[in-house]
């Protein structure tokens, strides 16, 4: 295990360097890393084992991290559009990836919107860490662009998600409960009013007992842990949703106690480094080559349709807003990464016996190779050229 971890990082950063240095982003050398040592054997079964999550818990990081950054005021101030990039570019993606599904794969209807469930999400951990940079920089903040787009690719994960569990049961011949579809709205209400929650008792908690940053770190990290765990927890019970939760405690502290969420923000940071490294390699180590070879000429040509439908869909969301035309299409294109959510739950059909199983699996990750360097590739090369 600990010589996995060791190639893990080293080959890791090396990779970056070597990405950075020909303009590429770091992401796509932690993805090759990913997929050249799981093909080798040569990470630990130890560690795939919990690869899901180790994942998770540096999705947990960049959006604690995100949280911190996110100024309500910011989206209060965007209004609509916010709302709607939570689920109309994603609607959008599900609604052609089901019927390019049906007519390119023949697959069952029921079949065909489970795809679809499973290639609608973008993935926060290729687009928030890009978005806070933004931030940093004073890029877009005027009109709230990094803020609109950070925050909408975090709730997006949360409509397809619930969409799955919905698809799923369909699939496998549950019946259907359109009053499942309530769960959506009710998980990130919940999750918003438990993230209030604890930021209010973390503040108390802080100013309360002095102790170093980095044990405040620790504290933060370990409730979002329980937040997360909650949502398992209640997810047979009531629809909740602990990444929102994540997120929200973040947004309220850095509004009720700023200083204490620049602090928190700079160690985050730090964490981050290592975390980002870790989850791409473990995306990359979920990439089977095999799988897609028999289907990568259909599967690009519904993928790519699927994602200029997307773009329609993020186009919709901006209709009468103040951002000219090359802020509408940066923010297309921070819309199309995929990766955590695909490489998440791409498996999931399979293992339930689903009998297009196997081509949905194919199907995620030939969206997490095709769209995750592409989409961070291109956000890093135009954010300073559309962005002012």
């Amino acid at each position: 295990m600990l010589l996995s971890l060791s190639l893990i990082f080293i080959l890791g950063l090396f990779l970056a360097f070597v990405c950075n240095k020909i303009k590429l982003p770091a992401l796509i050398g932690f993805l090759f890393v990913g997929i050249v040592l799981n093909s080798l054997h040569l990470i630990d079964d130890k560690i795939l084992n919990i690869s899901t999550e180790l994942r998770q818990i540096a999705l947990i990081i960049i959006l604690t991290r995100a949280g911190l950054t996110l100024n309500i005021q910011d989206l209060k101030r965007i209004g609509r559009p916010a709302i709607l990039m939570c689920f109309i570019p994603a609607a959008f993606e599900m609604t052609a990836v089901s019927v390019l599904g049906y007519y390119l794969f023949n697959l069952p209807f029921a079949e065909a919107l489970l795809l679809g469930s499973v290639l609608a999400a973008v993935s926060p951990a290729v687009v928030v860490p890009r978005m806070i940079k933004m931030i940093e920089n004073g890029q877009g903040i005027k009109k709230g662009i990094p803020q609109l787009i950070m925050a909408g690719a975090s709730v997006d994960d949360i409509f397809v998600i619930v969409a799955f569990t919905t698809f799923t049961k369909l699939s496998t011949g549950q019946s259907f409960n359109a009053m499942s579809l309530l769960n959506i709205p009710l998980a990130i209400i919940l999750g918003a009013i438990a993230g209030i929650i604890t930021a209010f008792l973390l503040i108390k908690f802080f100013k309360t007992i002095h102790i170093r940053d980095s044990i405040k770190v620790i504290i933060t990290l370990s409730v979002s842990f329980l937040l997360v765990a909650l949502e398992s927890a209640l997810k047979n019970t009531i629809g909740f949703s602990g990444l929102i939760a994540v997120m929200t405690c973040g947004m309220v502290i850095l509004t009720k106690y700023e200083v204490l969420a620049k602090r928190l923000s700079i160690k985050f940071s730090k964490l981050w480094v290592a975390s980002e490294i870790l989850l791409f390699v473990l995306v990359g180590a979920a990439v089977d080559i095999t799988v897609i070879r028999d289907n990568i000429l259909n599967g690009t040509l519904l993928i790519i349709g699927a994602l200029f439908i997307r773009m329609c869909g993020v186009l919709v969301c901006l209709i009468k807003t103040n951002l000219n035309k090359q802020e509408k299409l940066f923010c297309t294109i921070s819309y199309t990464p995929k990766a955590t959510v695909q490489a998440a739950i791409g498996g999931i059909p399979l293992a339930l016996g689903i009998a297009s199983g196997n081509l949905i699996l194919s199907l995620a990750v030939l969206s997490i190779i095709i769209t995750a360097p592409l989409g961070a590739f291109l956000m890093d090369i135009t954010n300073k050229k559309l962005i002012k």
